[in-house]
């Protein structure tokens, strides 16, 4: 009760009074429950909120966020909570590549080979829609919360030719997942931040900007000797994207300049989207 305005729950309860009244009187049926999802409502007092124009203005709440993408969990944001898992539906459904095995075994052009095909191509589509509903839900949880969101440019594309991770890196959905991330990012009103893929998130640390030389995928932990503070690779890597969404927003807004760093437009949101996301890159 205490995370929304009152007007909500009054209102709701004035208006199911209004409900009743109706019914007793003749004017209306019964009144029904309505159903979770459609035209969805809820009121507030004008002294709660404003409108700039035809908008209302970003909640305060809504601050910046860095979203460091992973292997073993899908995404460690730099609030410090716990990582968000990924599904893995492709590992977790494929397993060991039994059905695939059982379709090499079919003869060609023979109807348990069309079966055994059928049957493979309906457990990928499902694969691919568990994979969906994830980062859907995800990204919108990520947007409904913040306004500003720093992720970074992964050389997806380079990291899949690693033979031990590249199974594991496309059960993730990294692309997908920038994509969604995009679009809805745009749609809210927020801003997605890009860094470049040379951008040091992981080496540099966050509490006083030493950068550390090497730092293999081996290591989770480290500390850093400018500071002496204490870092989780991923949290650190976070934070870092964090800090970096939110200099490259106060320089987009013609604040102070963050450096040696240039503006570039973002990939356009799709074609029913009328804004576009900045992405800014460090030059090197």
């Amino acid at each position: 009760m205490l995370k929304v305005t009152k007007n909500a729950p009054q209102m709701a309860i004035i208006q199911l009074g209004e409900a009743f009244k109706n019914f007793f009187a003749g004017r209306a049926k019964y009144p029904q429950f309505r159903r979770k999802g459609i035209h969805d409502r809820f009121t507030l007092t004008n002294d709660q909120f404003s409108l700039d124009g035809s908008h209302l203005p970003k909640a305060k709440n809504q601050g910046a966020v860095g979203v460091d993408l992973g292997v073993s969990a899908l995404a460690i944001l730099s609030t410090g909570k716990l990582p968000i898992p990924g599904p893995k539906p492709h590992k977790a459904l494929l397993g060991g590549g039994r059905v695939s095995r059982s379709l090499s075994r079919k003869v060609k052009g023979s109807a348990n080979r069309h079966k055994a095909k059928a049957k493979l191509a309906r457990l990928h589509a499902r694969i691919a829609n568990i994979r969906s509903n994830s980062l859907h839900q995800f990204t919108t949880n990520l947007t409904h919360r913040f306004h500003t969101i720093g992720i970074e440019d992964l050389n997806v594309r380079g990291m899949v030719k690693n033979r031990h991770l590249a199974r594991s890196m496309t059960d993730m959905g990294f692309f997908e997942f920038r994509q969604k991330l995009e679009y809805k990012a745009a749609r809210r009103g927020g801003q997605g931040v890009v860094a470049d893929c040379f951008f040091a998130s992981s080496k540099t640390c966050s509490n006083c900007g030493h950068e550390i030389e090497t730092l293999s995928l081996s290591v989770r932990h480290w500390t850093c000797p400018g500071c002496g503070a204490k870092h989780d690779r991923d949290v650190n890597a976070a934070i870092n994207l964090k800090n970096y969404a939110v200099s490259s927003t106060m320089s987009a807004r013609g604040g102070e300049s963050a450096g040696c760093r240039r503006k570039t437009t973002a990939k356009p949101a799709p074609a029913e989207l009328c804004q576009r996301i900045p992405r800014v890159y460090p030059t090197r």
